[in-house]
């Protein structure tokens, strides 16, 4: 479907604010650094996102726009994960791979919302090239938003989640422009990783994101709300480093560059498998009118169509790179405690896990045990809770990274989705040798799933099928996860007399990637040999 670049001028598309020029590249059009919105400083710094100013003749769009602002990656992590900045303050704007630019093509669409957090990652980084899925008749689009303090700083003087609003935006100029690439609006899948696929389920509960898509793919993320105490106190720690007032218009006239350094500082002991402060979405009752798993398991979203699903071992990316495998293995009874307050379990979980798991080390204990109950718990509530006639599909990535000790760890995955398993930045986390084959079948789901709502397997029902890609060829096993996630049953799934605690709609206790495990534990680990403070 692919057109032929050597008959073919650079393409022009008019979107609603003025045209742009993209590239062809092996047969395939594409728009880079498009925007969909104002940049976001000056008077509209912590604001929500307001349309970008009309242009005049063609602008270019050969290349990446502009990065949000985002703290580096740390050395260890950095030799895994990419993320490029580009300089500008034009920063929301996405990128459209199309194999067919014009109003008659009514292609299939997916929006890619990167994850990183909140906190860092963009539509630049080079695993998430749209090339193979416009190869095959998907109309790709992937997007920039605000984060961190940016995007998810929780002011009383500004509304809140403007970085979920920056993908609201986003979703808007899909639906009035996507015809001109080649798209059909009315065949739109959202799909996201880790905190792309949070920032989904947030969005498929809201209602002013309802019509904008019809399909959605929720890879490593759970619906979830952050508490407002939290995300205040995120704020106010960075506001009294900085010696500043806690509120937007203070924050506005901080230099950026600081800004980012005391963000990072504040949340350099934040991990999602042991807690720690961090920035999230919030219940602020407008386009977050209620906690997302909780809407959605009572019914809301009824119309679209899910792929839901996880990596085998999602934790080691986090323990791992930084020595924490070791270091949890070795002050075992302490990781235990830590576990079992951020999940607000009993012994009894930890013990079922140790039974079900006898030869594991505290460590993969303690992973798993964190990863059921914040992510695959509720992903199996979800399923669980769709009404008939919309099917579900849930899948888990299990083949092991070629990177000692990452096993299946979180963003594994990826590379063979995007099927992007062969650039260089892949590599960094799968490692050389990252079997194509693989990739192949994992990709052909992705766009099954978007041109026909079914990605080749058998839909969620009773018995919990899962399809499992992993060595070997990929195939379906029912309730792989059921035995672990059957010891959550029995256990309230808040602290004592919260709202989440009651049994009738079980919601996880924090989200995936922030928590409330004691600090005193984190510092622990994070100290070599897990040694006790003096």
């Amino acid at each position: 479907m692919a057109v032929d670049a050597a008959r073919q001028t650079d393409p022009v598309v008019t979107t609603p604010y003025g045209a742009v020029r993209g590239r062809y590249e092996n047969g395939i059009a594409v728009f880079r650094g498009i925007p969909y919105a104002a940049p976001p400083f000056g008077p509209r710094r912590f604001r929500p996102p307001v349309p970008p100013a009309p242009w005049e003749g063609v602008r270019d769009a050969g290349a990446f726009g502009a990065t949000p602002p985002k703290p580096p990656y740390s050395e260890a992590f950095a030799r895994l994960l990419s993320d490029p900045v580009v300089p500008g303050d034009d920063c929301l704007n996405l990128n459209v791979w199309t194999p067919e630019p014009g109003p008659g093509a009514r292609l299939p669409v997916m929006v890619w919302i990167h994850g990183g957090a909140l906190t860092r990652g963009s539509s630049a980084v080079p695993v998430y090239d749209g090339r193979a899925f416009a190869r095959d008749g998907i109309v790709l689009v992937s997007i920039n938003y605000r984060l961190g303090v940016e995007g998810y700083g929780l002011f009383p003087d500004a509304p809140a989640n403007p970085g979920l609003r920056d993908q609201l935006a986003a979703l808007e100029w899909v639906h009035a422009s996507i015809a001109q690439f080649g798209g059909d609006p009315d065949r739109v899948t959202v799909f996201g990783e880790s905190a792309g696929a949070i920032s989904i389920g947030a969005l498929l509960a809201s209602p002013r994101a309802a019509g904008l898509f019809h399909r959605a793919v929720l890879q490593s993320g759970p619906p979830e709300a952050s508490d407002r105490d939290k995300a205040r106190r995120m704020v106010r720690r960075m506001a009294t480093r900085l010696k500043i007032p806690a509120t937007a218009e203070a924050f506005a006239a901080v230099d950026r560059a600081l800004l980012l350094r005391t963000q990072a500082d504040v949340s350099r002991l934040s991990s999602p498998v042991l807690g720690g402060p961090a920035f999230g979405i919030v219940v602020d009752g407008d386009l977050v009118p209620r906690d997302p798993l909780r809407a959605l398991v009572e019914g809301a979203a009824p119309d679209i169509g899910l792929l839901l699903g996880w990596t085998s071992e999602e934790y080691r990316l986090w323990l791992a790179p930084s020595g924490l495998l070791e270091r949890v293995d070795r002050i075992g009874p302490v990781a235990l405690a830590a576990a079992m307050a951020r999940c607000h379990c009993s012994h009894e979980v930890p013990r079922g896990y140790r039974a079900i798991h006898p030869d594991a080390g505290t460590a993969d204990l303690v992973g798993q045990l964190v990863t059921d109950h914040l992510l695959r718990v509720p992903l199996h509530r979800l399923a669980d809770a769709r009404p008939p006639g919309t099917p579900s599909y849930v899948y888990e990535f299990a083949w092991p990274s070629n990177v000692p000790d990452l096993g299946a760890c979180h963003a594994l995955e990826l590379g063979f989705v995007f099927d992007t398993a062969d650039v260089p930045e892949s590599a960094k986390l799968a490692g050389e040798g990252a079997p194509q084959e693989l990739a192949d079948a994992m990709h052909a789901a992705w766009v099954r799933f978007a041109a026909e709502g079914d990605p080749g397997w058998q839909a969620w029902e009773t018995s919990h099928p899962v399809r499992v890609f992993g060595t070997g060829e990929p195939h379906t096993v029912h309730g792989p996860r059921d035995r672990e996630l059957a010891l959550w049953d029995a256990e309230p799934a808040g602290p004592p007399g919260s709202p989440e605690s009651t049994p009738t709609v079980r919601l996880p206790a924090g989200p995936l990637l922030r928590g409330t495990a004691p600090l005193s534990a984190v510092r622990r680990f994070r100290r070599p040999g897990g040694a006790p403070r003096p």
